[in-house]
């Protein structure tokens, strides 16, 4: 529309953006915090998301998976009676566990409450797609807003499914479709035998669905130790799941009822339903990174020790590659948190140096706290990120927890190991377990040191029993001090002191 010689579109198009403070694009576990934190300390905060806010861990990740599992091994428990206490009979159903994920876990896929948590802390919220379009200037829709102090990134990852001849256009499963399950298949085959692969192949094995894992790497779980690899295929195996190993995919075919997946060499695996579970990625082409001069080829997006992408950008969560953990991008969060509370004080500092104009609702306290709590690795008033005791968990029966460097990593870094071992039935908790006590513990010494730089739990509690070993790493914690403590008894954690006294 042209007025006065004027294009009132252009005029549009070309209008100033609204200043706010900061501007978060992706309201996952660490963005929403982000965002949360810093409206609560008084900041005007625009937070953005196009899909649910909370992200993936609250409706297709940590929380509804650990529902599944729990139901999952309280059918093993009850089957196990028959080696302990009499005889048991278990008759599964689904129903209960899917309807408690759609209403307790994720309210039907609605993010009416996490909306409100946000918007409650002070801040603002906008439904759609942001991209960087400059410096600190975000769009999203017809809307642009350009941030005093800086952009947060936490825009996560989405399921990496691989160019398999015949596969794009069938009606397979991402982890997504796997959760929201309301009916069971009779047959599933997994394609991916990492964390998630084997943590749902196990729940749907245990509900009486006929399971088959292909894994294109020797062994499953393959960024563990080999022993938890050998653990965790056994367990499975012995739930009835099928296990395949070596066997890369080459082709997908769907008749409108069934999957046959061929792989190399010939061999051939049907099921009624097909999940793929080989990885995620991040999208970068898609954040409008080339306006502020970062490659957006990259797999993941690298960042600083403060989570800082260039000046004024910020990332955290999965988006960073440094684990697809709902603890890593809290973690992560929590140093962009104090950065951007920093660099506000200082900005509001120098326009009133008598520092009444510092950032309302206690930043600058806010920030202080946050520092105080920061890691061995902080610098100056902002914490560090150290990722050398970044704890993870699969949660199999058993649980395989690890921390730190595996053996192999460490003798690849040319660091001078030393390993100890000790198996859980050998302790006098596992002994008096009997039943599911499979599991160990390894620990993995830099000997020149003398301190722990890895460790792996393995067993009933393996996410448990890890604690321990995760103070050990982050605080390099010597040798000489944990072989001295007192461990109690019986538990499963007193297998570390055997582990410890193994060390060679």
């Amino acid at each position: 529309m042209v007025v006065g010689g004027w294009d009132l579109g252009d005029a549009v198009r070309v209008a100033e953006p609204e200043q706010v403070d900061v501007v978060v694009v992706g309201l996952g576990v660490g963005g929403e915090e982000v965002a949360g934190r810093l409206a609560e300390a008084g900041l005007s905060v625009v937070g953005i998301e196009r899909n649910l806010v909370g992200g993936e861990c609250p409706y297709w990740g940590c929380i509804p998976s650990k529902m599944m599992i729990r139901a999952a091994n309280a059918l093993a428990e009850a089957r196990r009676v028959d080696g302990l206490a009499g005889t048991a009979q278990v008759r599964p159903d689904w129903a209960p566990v899917a309807k408690r994920i759609r209403e307790e876990a994720t309210d039907t896929w609605n993010d009416r409450v996490a909306v409100e948590r946000f918007t409650g802390r002070g801040g603002r919220f906008v439904r759609g797609s942001g991209r960087l379009e400059g410096p600190g200037r975000v769009r999203v829709g017809d809307q642009v807003f350009q941030a005093r102090y800086g952009v947060v990134l936490g825009t996560g990852t989405r399921p990496a499914v691989p160019p398999i001849d015949g596969l794009a256009g069938t009606p397979y499963w991402t982890n997504r479709e796997a959760i929201e399950v309301e009916e069971l298949p009779e047959s599933l085959l997994v394609l991916g035998g990492g964390a998630i692969g084997l943590e749902l192949s196990q729940v749907f094995a245990r509900f009486g669905v006929r399971v088959t894992v292909v894994e294109a790497m020797d062994r499953v779980l393959a960024v563990e130790e080999p022993e938890a690899s050998e653990v965790a295929a056994a367990a499975l195996r012995a739930d009835g799941v099928e296990i395949h190993t070596g066997v890369r995919a080459e082709r997908v075919d769907h008749d409108g009822e069934r999957f046959t997946l061929r792989g190399a060499g010939g061999v051939e695996f049907t099921g009624e339903r097909l999940l793929v579970v080989t990885g995620r990625r991040a999208h970068l082409d898609e954040l409008g990174l080339d306006t502020v001069g970062v490659d957006a080829s990259q797999r993941y997006l690298p960042v600083d020790d403060r989570m800082q992408v260039t000046d004024g950008l910020w990332a955290v969560g999965d988006v960073t590659g440094e684990g697809a953990f709902t603890h890593v991008a809290m973690y992560q969060a929590a140093i962009v948190i104090a950065d951007l509370l920093d660099r506000a004080r200082h900005a509001r500092a120098g326009a009133d140096p008598s520092g009444t104009a510092s950032v309302v609702g206690g930043a600058m306290g806010a920030a202080s706290a946050l520092s105080a709590s920061g890691s061995s690795g902080s610098a100056g008033t902002v914490p560090r990120a150290d990722y050398r005791a970044l704890p993870r968990v699969t949660f199999t029966d058993p649980e395989v927890g690890a921390v730190g460097l595996t053996e192999e990593q460490a003798r690849a870094r040319g660091i001078n190991v030393q390993v100890g071992f000790s198996k859980l039935a050998d302790s006098t908790r596992g002994w008096i377990h009997r039943v599911g006590d499979e599991g160990f513990i390894k620990v993995v010494a830099d000997a020149d040191q003398g301190v722990l730089i890895g460790a792996t739990s393995v067993g009933p509690a393996g996410g448990e029993v890890l604690s321990g070993l995760v103070v050990a790493v982050h605080g390099a914690v010597p040798v000489s001090q944990l072989r001295h403590m007192i461990y109690a008894y019986p538990t499963f954690h007193r297998a570390i002191e055997a582990a410890l006294g193994n060390l060679h």
